[in-house]
């Protein structure tokens, strides 16, 4: 049995009923988090809850900081009930505006938040990891707010679907001629030895393992530049990389049919990619 959080019940699955009229199902009116689960320990709870604290609050749903923070019980429950503390696992969380008779402006003060979690076991792809994956370029015809986390993800969808019916595992996404992030990653070149990423703004998601995957570059003495890289300076990198909290960092060894570089995971990345996996699992970092 699958046991679910809804609204300050646990319960299975099957019987978590939301209405038709929440606002998340009518309008995409919510945000929504993602954790990584590792032997029942949470990686990066207080980013993940500082960033899911942030976008409730600019959006206006009412939520608080201290809300938020009391979902990570939640989450340590959920991966108690469904048998996720040993291995690898991630929790789903989702707060929306609540349910509410359909208008365009926020529903009536008092109208309760609809807040959902569940917890599903998660393998992380070893062959993604060892020996890279294929992407595609895509326009970022995406809103201007891709700094907030919501449950809207329509943008996303168009050009992931784009990337699978291309046999590619990611698409970047271009606009005004430079490279914001992956459709659910942030992505990364690396030239003249250097790890180059958008600099953070209201165009990218704040990625909890885009911060780590350059405090990683840090760690090991890889210089970090955060600006923009064109178009023209990707298909010329000698390395690419992805990174997200279910992705780790992945190598990016074939961009539109052609390869990257050599056509293997290069060995900036590499580098970066060990230090990442000692943030995430510490000293067992070799064994995974």
């Amino acid at each position: 049995m699958n046991t679910v959080f809804l609204n300050g019940e646990y319960l299975p699955k099957d019987q978590a009923r939301i209405s038709v009229d929440d606002r998340g199902f009518v309008f995409g009116d919510g945000i929504y988090e993602v954790v990584r689960v590792i032997d029942g320990r949470i990686f990066a709870w207080a980013e993940h809850a500082s960033r899911m604290a942030r976008g409730l609050g600019v959006v206006r749903i009412p939520f608080s900081a201290d809300d938020v923070g009391g979902l990570e019980a939640v989450c340590n429950r959920l991966v108690a009930e469904n048998d996720l503390k040993a291995g690898e696992a991630t929790v789903y969380m989702q707060v929306s505006r609540g349910a509410a008779p359909r208008t365009h402006y926020f529903p009536p003060a008092g109208t309760p938040p609809t807040v959902y979690a569940s917890a599903s076991r998660f393998t992380p792809s070893r062959d993604m990891r060892d020996t890279g994956v294929k992407a595609i370029t895509f326009p970022d015809f995406r809103w201007a707010r891709c700094d907030l986390k919501t449950v809207n993800l329509m943008g996303a969808v168009l050009a992931r679907q784009a990337a699978h019916e291309a046999g590619a595992y990611e698409a970047l996404m271009i606009r005004d001629g430079m490279l914001t992030e992956g459709a659910a990653t942030n992505a990364f070149a690396v030239i003249d030895g250097v790890v180059r990423t958008y600099p953070l703004s209201n165009y990218i998601l704040p990625g909890i393992s885009r911060q780590h995957a350059l405090d990683a570059a840090r760690d090991v003495g890889v210089r970090v530049v955060e600006e923009p890289v064109t178009q023209q300076q990707m298909l010329a990198a000698p390395e690419l990389f992805i990174a997200g909290t279910t992705t780790d960092i992945a190598p990016i060894v074939m961009l539109d049919g052609k390869p990257v570089g050599t056509g293997a995971p290069g060995p900036v990345t590499r580098k970066v990619q060990a230090a990442f996996l000692v943030r995430l699992y510490g000293t067992a970092a070799v064994a995974r």
